[in-house]
């Protein structure tokens, strides 16, 4: 009879503890080279790192299971709902109790940009308060401003990134708060010269990871973590950030 129960006991708890990493729901957002789509399909580092990490975990997922919304909708559905993965999130410590966290995917920098001919200077938080500051609606770049103590009527909120960049070629933003990569490759993509542009002030260095939702079980968490070590191990990252270069 005790060898039943500790039999009974062994599949329960093996089936406890199973992880599908193809149960969760993975949510990115447009932020290239990271995540993107190019021609209907899902590109970026990010994707090709998850589908190679879970490869390398023994339970693949594809990009075609990851779904690309607005980052403050993605954002919001990851604090609130379980078992849902975002990236590319930055890793902060306003953000650290918010989220398990998977990587690190790469370094990220967050930076203002401003146009050259203006011949802006930024050394501390109130010297924004005469400017119009471009940011995405709860990426990073807001929280950062926010947690300095900018100015709530210096923030010009927006739910694309594209749209600021837009908004700060045409003049109709004085500066902008993002990645300082994305940004970059955001504003080539719409034809707008770099150049003409330059970083005025850096919030902060960090790193990129996948973001699970807090309510996700451990297994999932270290299940990816063990194939992105993997996955990073043997260079395989390092491939995948070839490409992109």
């Amino acid at each position: 009879m005790k060898s039943l129960i500790a039999a009974s006991l062994l599949v329960f708890s093996t089936t406890t503890v199973a992880a599908n990493l193809g149960d969760l729901d993975y949510i990115t957002e447009v932020y290239p080279p990271f995540n993107y789509e190019e021609r209907g399909e899902l590109k970026g580092i990010a994707v090709d790192f998850l589908e190679a990490a879970t490869k390398a975990a023994g339970d693949p997922v594809s990009r075609d299971q990851v779904k690309i919304q607005p980052w403050a909708r993605g954002y919001a559905t990851a604090l609130s709902e379980p078992n849902t993965v975002l990236f590319s999130t930055t890793r902060t410590d306003e953000r650290e109790d918010k989220f398990k966290w998977v990587g690190p995917i790469t370094d990220t920098k967050i930076v203002v940009w401003a146009p050259k001919s203006k011949g802006i200077s930024i050394d501390s938080a109130g010297d924004f308060a005469n400017y119009k500051v471009g940011v995405v609606r709860d990426d990073v770049g807001e929280h950062l401003l926010r947690s300095m103590g900018v100015d709530e009527g210096a923030l010009r909120l927006s739910p694309k990134a594209d749209l600021l960049a837009k908004q700060l070629a045409a003049g109709r933003v004085d500066m902008w708060a993002y990645e300082e990569n994305v940004s970059a490759f955001i504003m080539s993509q719409n034809n707008i010269d770099t150049s003409k542009f330059e970083v005025v002030h850096v919030l902060d260095e960090s790193q990129l990871y996948y973001s699970f939702s807090k309510n996700t079980p451990d297994s999932y968490v270290e299940k990816l973590q063990a194939g992105i070590d993997q996955a990073t191990a043997d260079g395989t990252l390092d491939e995948i950030k070839s490409k992109y270069k």
